[in-house]
């Protein structure tokens, strides 16, 4: 057990920590997925928008640890408009929030979690899908 030194000069993760994590796990996945993974931008807030909660209908912002934003590959077509890069969004808060209730995970793992789970749905996966495979939070 850490004692309360060992935590005296600590400071949460911040928005570059969960980043590093992020491109650590696209790094490791294995082909095919990694070149889907490598044409997504990651990027890192403390919490979603205002915008995005309302459109999912979630009104607790530590709800919502990551968000797929775009086209799924399954519904992308050569009549889409260029220029909108896809992005998988995670939220910081309510990532570590996860990872203190759990209390038993490594900070790393969670993100390549969240990650992963954001990925699937570029791949066109639906949560569905992804439970089926998936039972990371049972």
């Amino acid at each position: 057990m850490a004692s309360e030194d060992d935590w005296h000069d600590r400071i949460a993760p911040g928005l570059g920590d969960i980043e590093s994590l992020a491109e650590a796990a696209r790094a490791a996945l294995p082909a095919p997925f990694d070149k889907a993974a490598s044409e997504i931008a990651i990027r890192v807030e403390d919490f979603a928008s205002q915008e995005m909660l309302a459109a999912l209908g979630i009104e607790d912002p530590f709800e919502l640890t990551g968000l797929y934003e775009g086209i799924p590959l399954t519904e992308k077509s050569v009549m889409d408009p260029g220029g909108h890069t896809d992005v998988i969004w995670l939220f910081r808060r309510p990532i570590l929030d996860e990872w203190l209730a759990r209390g038993n995970e490594e900070l790393g793992a969670l993100v390549t979690h969240v990650f992963v789970h954001e990925l699937a749905h570029h791949l066109g996966w639906s949560d569905a899908d992804i439970s089926s495979i998936d039972r990371w939070w049972e």
